[in-house]
């Protein structure tokens, strides 16, 4: 299966049902088995080994809890004081409404629910596949799991339901209207499209694009302080979704906070891919897009290197770039950061459930050679990554409610998708997702140069965050093993956005560092300390010793050759997916 399409999607989830169900229909009773009570089970169907012993601990807690649940639900209702067989987790935010706690019959619909699911995961959990079969059941099943929460029906949601009969029917009328034009759409609504504009209320920052090609613009911002470190910092965001997360509003724009400690800052902002650029290659986003981003802030800054900063699929371009200059015996980058950022895709988390050989194979045969591949179907499955936060609240508020979705700058982002160029798309696939090979030293040729991440010599810091889903921080941790100049490796509080986007004024959260990084992720884990905050202060310090010397702010952007196009954001950040 290829990466995100919701086509694809539902065929992992039939895909995934054989082995779970042989899983299920593996599970009988036996009275012969050590003793009259005992449980029992029987040998798997052919194909599939189960851990008996586990199976036999989920099954014989089982029973006795869902009889306590019956019992305790039917005191209840006659009036005693009852506690819950079983709760919710304190991050589950399904169930919060007083009926699923205070009324009997949904208190029972609830514990029944939650008993069911914790046995089906420990069914699967009990399942003795692959590594590979055993992540996408895991996925699968916990899709299915979350699907038939209570919850996401109306005649089982206590809320739903009473609104509905408040509304005279209205609330469902609205629903199904905001279902309509949602399936027409596309997607499902998650934020007040309506409350924002790029470059009106997000992405706000003052600058101007001072180049562009067919791939990117690049946006010089203006200086907030008098006096500004002599090499830029460039941002090469993710080409997936588009770059102002890092200048969402002034009160949490990356890009301003560092303009504020006195760096002159240029931003790639990646154009949104049409069918003008169906050819466009992986090479073509390395030398056409990072390494041109490099030379014109240099030329712009006349600085002799330049400090650049890679946010995922960026930090990945970046880095192949960055080892290919190397390479060609260059030496322009003063250091590189990389934020979230996959070089050795062993372990790539919950999106390797949907790369293998035949999915990959065909996207390629689809578009490899020419076409574009859809944002909204690669926004898709970054949702049910997180399904009970990006999908279910939205199916119950929008279409069994009638609401509509609350104005929220970073969903706003999240919804403004981009396309990706088929053939960048599909040799992104194969060779980092499936095959690896980015971090094998010589095994990939990008722009006529073989990649060795150990030429990268450039002081590095890499930052990963504990609940990324996308980019698991041990992974992430690898990159300190593959570049060749020293590290600094940092683990952030949070998940793949908002561990990134957490302003410095805010003082929110934190972050690990000062690990031992001459072992493992879990050496460095266990010698690290935790600071209060946010990690920009951490990384504006580690930078300024690669800033150069301060010299007097520019008060007009770009120079001679590279005179300013437009302000920013620029067009290019405003060609919104159809």
């Amino acid at each position: 299966m290829s990466l995100n399409a919701p086509t694809e999607y539902l065929q992992g989830l039939l895909d995934s049902g054989p082995l779970f169900w042989r899983a299920m229909a593996s599970m009988k009773t036996d009275d012969d088995h050590h003793d009259q009570n005992a449980t029992h089970v029987e040998p798997a169907p052919p194909g599939i080994r189960l851990a008996p012993t586990a199976l036999l601990d989920a099954v014989s807690s089982y029973w006795p809890r869902m009889t306590s649940v019956w019992t305790r639900s039917l005191a209840s209702t006659l009036g005693a004081q009852t506690e819950p067989v079983i709760a919710p987790k304190r991050s589950d935010r399904r169930f919060l409404a007083e009926d699923w706690r205070n009324n009997a019959w949904y208190s029972l619909l609830k514990q029944t629910y939650l008993l069911n699911a914790g046995l089906l995961e420990e069914v699967v959990d009990a399942a003795v596949l692959s590594e590979k079969d055993k992540q996408k059941l895991v996925f699968f099943s916990r899709q299915l799991i979350d699907s038939l929460s209570p919850a996401n029906f109306v005649a089982t949601n206590p809320e739903a339901l009473k609104l509905a009969f408040e509304s005279n029917g209205d609330s469902l009328r609205h629903g199904f209207t905001k279902l309509l034009d949602d399936m027409q759409r596309g997607n499902i609504s998650i934020t007040d499209e309506t409350a924002y504009e790029v470059g009106h209320n997000v992405a706000v920052s003052q600058g101007a694009v001072v180049f562009e090609n067919d791939l990117f613009q690049l946006i010089q911002y203006a200086p907030l302080t008098d006096r500004v470190a002599k090499r830029p910092v460039v941002i090469v965001p993710p080409c997936i979704n588009k770059y102002y997360i890092l200048d969402l509003q002034p009160e949490n724009s990356f890009v301003r906070f560092a303009c504020e400690q006195g760096m002159t800052v240029f931003m790639v902002s990646w154009r949104n891919p049409d069918a003008t650029m169906a050819q466009t290659t992986w090479d073509d986003y390395v030398e056409l897009g990072a390494l041109t981003a490099i030379d014109v802030a240099r030329t712009i800054n006349r600085a002799d290197q330049v400090n650049a900063v890679g946010w995922c699929v960026g930090g990945t371009i970046l880095s192949s770039a960055a080892a290919i200059s190397r390479a060609r015996g260059e030496d322009k980058l003063a250091s590189i950061t990389l934020l979230t950022t996959m070089l050795d895709f062993e372990e790539p988390g919950e999106l390797g459930v949907f790369i293998d050989e035949a999915g990959v194979t065909q996207r390629e045969s689809a578009i490899g050679r020419g076409g574009i591949y859809s944002g909204k179907e690669l926004g898709f499955t970054f949702q049910t990554l997180r399904a009970n936060d990006l999908i279910w609240p939205y199916v119950i508020d929008n279409y069994l409610k009638g609401k509509s979705p609350m104005a929220f700058d970073l969903l706003y982002w999240n919804a403004d998708s981009t396309n990706l160029p088929g053939p960048m798309y599909t040799w992104y696939l194969r060779n980092m997702y499936l095959e690896n090979n980015l971090c094998k030293p010589g095994r990939l040729t990008v722009c006529g140069t073989p990649v060795d991440l150990g030429h990268i010599d450039a002081p590095t810091y890499v930052l990963a965050t504990e609940e990324d889903h996308i980019v698991p921080w041990r992974s992430a941790y690898r990159s300190t093993r593959l570049v060749g100049g020293p590290t600094q490796f940092v683990l952030g509080a949070s998940g793949h956005i908002a561990g990134v986007v957490n302003p410095a004024s805010k003082n929110k959260r934190s972050f690990k560092a000062g690990g031992d990084s001459s072992g493992d992720s879990q050496a460095w884990l266990t010698s690290a300390e935790t600071q209060p905050g946010s990690w920009w202060t951490h990384w504006i310090e580690w930078l300024k010793p690669h800033a150069g010397e301060s010299v007097k702010a520019r008060t007009k952007p770009g120079s001679a050759l590279h005179k300013p196009l437009e302000a920013a954001p620029g067009r290019y950040a405003k060609v919104r997916t159809a």
